[in-house]
């Protein structure tokens, strides 16, 4: 019965959207990211096909890291393996520019104006849109209040790293099976370096300095890296350079982490009974500061788009439309609860008065998404737009093998100062190679 309903609900909401079926039978395969948001969406593949007859959909569903490189090779190379790639606010003004990516045209009802502008022009180049948020992040602070109260520390909002480590060393009992903190260790622009660069950020360091030149070697971002190296040997869970987000939320849903630092659509995870032991005992606050409070958390939307090289656009769109809709919101929400539905993306969400009950993160995670300032995200100057990353094109390739270093530098194989040499050698050999300078 609740199927029925649910199937019914989905197929009315979809034809609100989308009028007609598909001249001819076309399949759409779709690259996306291995997350519980995207895999719900997978789920519901069926309710899309009937609402849209002719149309089919085929998922790859990749790992992150193995995902961007993935769609970038594909796309780079016009081989159309893809007719809608999962991507993010890195990728796509520069994908759009360089006319990679098909400009999103959506009909009226999408209510594309609902989108937070800074997701929305994030995801645009000159005013167009390329690709639509499924859901839109920042970063914060999910932490065990049950352990900081036994304690007795009380963690502010808006906590310096000092109020952290203080924090976190008192809620370090490996000998319970808790870990003070758990962070990104597994290397990758993406992985790693979208912490390291807000802790960077927040220290006083900058990925360039107003000549492009790297800044890797700087006091700051060795003050920094080498702050995280020792809070994380002391209170992080061994093997934490092979840690990403989906490693690390399985820990916290354990138990097993004191205090988790990353994407503020985690907290829908945490904070659920469903797949959490912890779900009752979890608090939140904004992303640490340290010399100052800008770039300290990031700003990043996982979207969809579609090559500009693809036969299937309109097809392709219809998909994008209904997989990032108000409708689609809604139907999650009353479906799976509204605590489980994608977030970040569009106003209306918040103004749900069932979703305001049921999220106890939601404040939270609007004052990170709207603290969140990709042109004006470190303490000095810099030429670049982005927080967690620089949007230019040769930053994939450098904060790759930036994050390579840090790694290593997190496992031991090397000292902090001898990383942040090798990833300024890197990234001063890409630059130059670009004609930066």
């Amino acid at each position: 019965m609740k199927m029925n309903k649910l199937a019914t609900a989905i197929t009315l909401a979809g034809s609100v959207i989308f009028s007609g079926a598909a001249a001819a039978d076309t399949e759409l395969v779709v690259a996306t990211l291995n997350n519980g948001h995207m895999i719900e969406m997978q789920k519901h593949t069926e309710v899309f096909e009937k609402a849209n007859p002719g149309i089919t959909v085929k998922w790859v569903t990749l790992e992150e890291s193995v995902l961007r490189s993935r769609v970038t090779t594909d796309i780079a190379t016009k081989g159309g393996q893809f007719d809608i790639m999962t991507i993010g606010m890195y990728e796509t003004p520069i994908w759009g520019k360089k006319g990679w990516l098909a400009p999103l045209v959506t009909s009226e009802a999408y209510d594309a104006d609902d989108i937070f502008p800074a997701i929305r022009n994030g995801l645009s180049h000159e005013g167009k849109m390329y690709a639509a948020p499924f859901y839109g992040e920042s970063s914060m602070v999910m932490y065990r209040k049950d352990l900081t109260d036994k304690a007795g520390i009380s963690l502010p909002d808006k906590p310096t790293w000092s109020d952290m480590e203080q924090a976190v060393a008192a809620m370090h009992s490996p000998d319970d099976g808790v870990y003070g903190i758990c962070l990104r260790g597994k290397p990758g622009w993406g992985d790693n370096m979208a912490f390291l660069s807000t802790l960077a950020n927040t220290y006083g360091a900058q990925w360039f300095d107003m000549n492009w030149k790297p800044q890797l070697d700087s006091p700051e971002w060795e003050a920094a890296v080498t702050f995280y190296v020792d809070l994380m040997k002391k209170y992080g869970p061994p093997g934490s350079a092979s840690n990403s987000f989906n490693e690390i939320l399985a820990l916290i849903n354990e138990g097993k982490c004191g205090a988790w630092i990353d994407a503020t659509i985690a907290a829908s995870f945490v904070s659920d009974p469903s797949q959490s032991k912890v779900a009752d005992k979890i608090a939140f606050a904004q992303a640490p500061v340290q010399k100052t409070a800008r770039g300290a958390n990031w700003l990043w939307a996982w979207a969809l788009a579609v090559p500009a090289s693809s036969t299937k656009v309109a097809e392709a769109t219809k998909f994008i439309e209904w997989a990032t809709s108000k409708d689609y919101i809604k139907l999650i929400g009353e479906t799976n609860g509204y605590g489980k539905v994608p977030t970040g993306s569009r106003a209306s969400t918040y103004n749900i008065p069932e979703f305001k009950a049921a999220a106890s993160f939601a404040d939270a995670e609007l004052k990170a998404i709207f603290s969140a300032n990709p042109d004006d995200s470190t303490f000095n100057k810099n030429p670049y737009t982005g927080v967690q990353f620089a949007a230019i094109p040769e930053f994939q390739a450098i904060g790759t093998a930036v994050g390579q270093q840090m790694a290593a530098a997190l496992s031991g194989d090397k000292t902090v100062k001898e990383a942040l040499a090798a990833a300024q050698v890197a990234a001063d050999r890409e630059m130059r190679r670009a004609g930066y300078y």
